[in-house]
């Protein structure tokens, strides 16, 4: 079914030189065997080029795999320090009563931890005194509060903490409502 087209032209070149020179067939056929050459070394390169780009993109993925596997490599190895702090901490803590040295250690930890989150762009988020924002904030109860303006964060139950503008964690907070007016009894 498949019909085979035969070429209706030829390059001018190869016209051009069967015209000039009709008693020179050996010409021809070195003619086509530096066209075969060409087109055998075109191919060569194209199969050449694909695979490199098909090389390239393996290379590619396996890269983006392993940045994805180790990501956190450089923060777990800060981390490691945070906990050798407090295993040492608790130690301590067992084998001595000084309460002030138990503090002191918990105070350095705490001060390394913070630390290691500032190097990443981690940050904490206290917001007591601010106004309410639901994409930061977790209202976890609301309670009167006439010093402050209503959806006024009152008090900060657990803090929040933010990946560079990313929200890690809401902070739990309480949000102030305006007083509830005294019911006045009408009728009396």
């Amino acid at each position: 079914m498949s019909e085979q087209r035969e070429p209706q032209e030829q390059p001018e070149e190869l016209e051009t030189r069967n015209e000039e020179a009709p008693e020179a067939e050996g010409g021809t056929d070195d003619r086509l065997q530096e066209l075969e050459a060409l087109a055998e070394e075109r191919r060569d390169q194209a199969l050449r080029a694909q695979a490199e780009l098909e090389n390239q993109r393996r290379r590619f993925e396996r890269e983006l795999e392993n940045a994805h596997k180790y990501a956190m490599e450089k923060f777990a190895a800060e981390m490691l320090e945070v906990g050798d702090s407090l295993e040492l901490g608790l130690q301590a803590a067992r084998e001595s009563k000084d309460v002030e040295r138990i503090i002191e250690g918990a105070e350095l930890t705490l001060k390394n931890l913070t630390r290691v989150f500032e190097k990443f762009g981690i940050q904490s988020e206290d917001p007591t005194g601010q106004r309410f924002d639901p994409e930061r904030h977790q209202a976890m109860s609301m309670q009167e509060d006439p010093e402050n303006p209503p959806n006024t964060v009152v008090a900060t139950m657990q803090k929040g903490y933010r990946l560079q503008d990313r929200v890690l964690r809401p902070a739990m907070v309480v949000v102030s409502k305006a007083p509830t007016s005294p019911n006045i009894d009408e009728s009396a």
